[in-house]
């Protein structure tokens, strides 16, 4: 049976698409067999930022109007072919799609996979509820920054009003160099803030760009591996810029 997570943010512009996206690549090329959901009914992107929006033939509100079968609606990804994309309303996205119903179709397919990742709208409104109500577990994507901290609170505690199994945080866009001087809050000093264990820290540098491809990085294959073993380890982003070299880097990056 599929462990169902939801990743979810409050806030958009957090990297939240991204990292549910190379996080399913990644245990795809595990060997896990993947489903990534999108559950955004109005600003759908998944397809495009995992390079399949030309393969697409169903949707989600095709699955649930019975148009056809929960599987026939999944594309599989060229390049990781344990994963497959569940696209979301390109047929009705003006439609109104209720919690139970968007929760069956996942129900469904999760006896046939190991982990269904759902992309979750920014926002906490209907979609929000809708994409939380069919996980149960949760990762929170966070930045540094101080209105991401404050979004990532106010997601938290609606979580826990759900009964999840786990809820994480994943900091993303931490710039080392900044991070190295002090001027943001470690990852440790967000996880004691917000009440929450962090399991992946992704620098500012990993971030997908489209037209890129699925490359996966060190920062989000530890992601992975949290999830897979339990284990809490945590990229370091600041190290490349202690030491010698490491402050030619940093007076590189000053002068850009």
């Amino acid at each position: 049976m599929a462990r169902k997570i939801v990743v979810t943010s409050g806030k958009g512009g957090v990297g939240k698409t991204t990292v549910a996206t190379m996080l399913s690549a990644y245990l795809a090329k595990k060997g896990e067999r993947v489903v990534l959901c999108d559950a955004d009914l109005g600003l759908n992107n998944i397809d495009v930022v995992a390079g399949v929006e030309n393969k697409i033939t169903y949707d989600i509100v095709d699955v649930i109007e019975g148009r056809c079968r929960a599987v026939q609606a999944l594309v599989q990804h060229p390049d990781f072919p344990n994963l497959y994309i569940l696209s979301s309303s390109h047929s009705a996205p003006e439609r109104y799609v209720s919690s139970q119903a968007f929760k069956l179709v996942l129900d469904t397919l999760a006896p046939k996979f190991d982990f269904i990742i759902i992309d979750c709208p920014a926002g906490i409104d209907d979609g929000f509820h809708r994409a939380v109500a069919s996980a149960n577990e949760a990762l929170v994507v966070t930045s540094p920054h101080v209105s991401a901290l404050r979004d990532a609170d106010k997601v938290i505690t609606l979580l826990k009003s759900y009964d999840f199994s786990t809820i994480s945080l994943v900091v993303n866009r931490v710039k080392g160099d900044v991070l190295f001087g002090g001027g943001c809050l470690s990852p440790q000093e967000i996880s004691s803030l917000l009440k929450t264990p962090v399991v992946g820290v992704l620098p500012e540098e990993y971030s997908l760009s489209e037209g890129e491809g699925l490359s996966l990085s060190v920062p989000f294959k530890i992601l992975g591996n949290n999830l897979l073993t339990g284990k809490r380890k945590l990229y370091d982003a600041s190290s490349k810029y202690a030491g010698v070299f490491g402050g030619l880097r940093r007076l590189l990056k000053r002068s850009l």
